[in-house]
């Protein structure tokens, strides 16, 4: 599968098989992330798997009672290990870090027959709580990962051309 196929089918899933996602797939989704660029190459992120059930039911209550969250076969929260940091254009490296590894992660899960969701409805300081993360991090995202039980919803987006404009943003 290319990437322009991945992109047109990659859905939010919110319904999963309950079927443990393979190490080979897993790895080559938390692969992905590794291979993301970051600012500077500076890499200050990390991933924590979360395949445990009642750890994953805790981070469902701490994303205010979504489901999915606890019934993906695995979670995988995006951290940020030095959300101080801000690049020279005056942005928070941190978010748009996690949000490459984040999105690399679900391109290399629909090219794997796996879906996600990313969340981004939660509780920060019960998230670290759960996972032990210090409290100087900053948690980005959680996606959920798995096989979809159903296709999940058909995307609408605007027109490219209510989208893109060339050489200004003049209205």
């Amino acid at each position: 599968m290319d990437v322009t196929e991945a992109i047109e089918k990659r859905q939010s899933i919110r319904e999963y098989q309950d079927t443990a996602v393979p190490e080979e797939k897993l790895k080559k989704v938390l692969e992905a992330a590794r291979l993301s660029p970051s600012a500077s190459n500076r890499q200050d992120r990390r991933f924590v798997v979360v395949k445990d059930s009642e750890r994953r039911r805790e981070l469902s209550e701490a994303a205010n009672g979504q489901r999915h969250v606890r019934e993906a076969p695995v979670v995988i929260a995006a951290v940020a290990t030095v959300p101080a940091y801000v690049m020279m254009c005056g942005v928070p490296s941190y978010a748009v870090d996690a949000a490459i590894a984040v999105d690399h992660m679900s391109l290399a899960a629909v090219s794997e027959g796996l879906g996600t969701c990313w969340i981004g409805a939660f509780s920060q300081e019960k998230v670290r709580e759960i996972l032990r993360i210090p409290n100087e991090y900053m948690v980005v995202a959680l996606l959920t990962l798995g096989f979809p039980r159903s296709p999940g919803n058909p995307k609408t987006r605007k027109p490219l051309d209510e989208m893109v404009s060339f050489e200004t943003l003049e209205e």
